[in-house]
């Protein structure tokens, strides 16, 4: 899996190329230290995959993804983040990233969430769906669509969290003990109910709604 990594501290890139190196799978092919030279090095380098950290200079992690998005490049983006970036965050999605980390990330989840945006899957962790949801309550970030969504069933809320949390419908199906089918016809009725057309915006209504909290 080839591999471009920016971020403007030396330190935590080769921290993230060091934990990588340990295996085989990946190959960091660039790095970048800020986002202008991220953006550069990705339409050249085409990688499998990118991981861009939030605040860069030049360009930050969400006005390089734009930028891809505008040139018609399709690179999968995970974005590189702390606590405190959750409205960046927000906005990274309705950009088109994959999905998005913490920097002191692990090695077994860093390793699951590139194979994860790379075959095409969205990863937003739970943990950082919370905090991002909070912040949309406070905030008040308005999403596109201005009217009130259908009800969600309580089996349909539970789909929509493991889709916030990138698993897929066969291992949404395999947690709720039921039948990959029946899954997707609720992950298609959360669309519907929504009114949006993908499990990304159906996260980002659900998150404005308040919907993804723990109560």
């Amino acid at each position: 899996m080839r591999i471009l990594l920016a971020d403007d501290q030396t330190l935590i890139r080769q921290g993230i190329r060091g934990l990588l190196e340990l295996d085989t799978e990946f190959q960091i092919i660039a790095e970048a230290g800020d986002g202008d030279e991220a953006l550069k090095l990705t339409l050249e380098l085409k990688p499998d995959v990118a991981l861009l950290d939030v605040r860069m200079p030049g360009k930050d992690g969400v006005q390089v993804v734009q930028a891809l998005r505008k040139r018609g490049d399709t690179t999968p983006v995970i974005l590189l983040t702390t606590f405190d970036d959750d409205a960046v965050l927000l906005d990274g999605v309705r950009a088109g990233i994959s999905g998005y980390l913490l920097k002191d990330v692990s090695l077994e989840v860093l390793s699951q969430a590139l194979r994860t945006v790379v075959a095409g899957k969205t990863l937003i962790l739970p943990a950082v769906t919370e905090r991002a949801s909070k912040s949309v309550q406070k905030k008040g970030t308005r999403f596109e669509a201005a009217e009130m969504p259908d009800v969600l069933t309580d089996r349909e809320r539970e789909v929509l969290r493991l889709m916030a949390g990138g698993y897929s419908n066969r291992e949404i199906a395999d947690a709720l003990g039921t039948a990959e089918g029946t899954v997707k016809n609720q992950a298609s009725s959360i669309l519907s109910k929504l009114g949006v057309r993908d499990r990304t915006r159906a996260v980002l209504k659900a998150l404005e709604m308040g919907w993804l909290v723990e109560r």
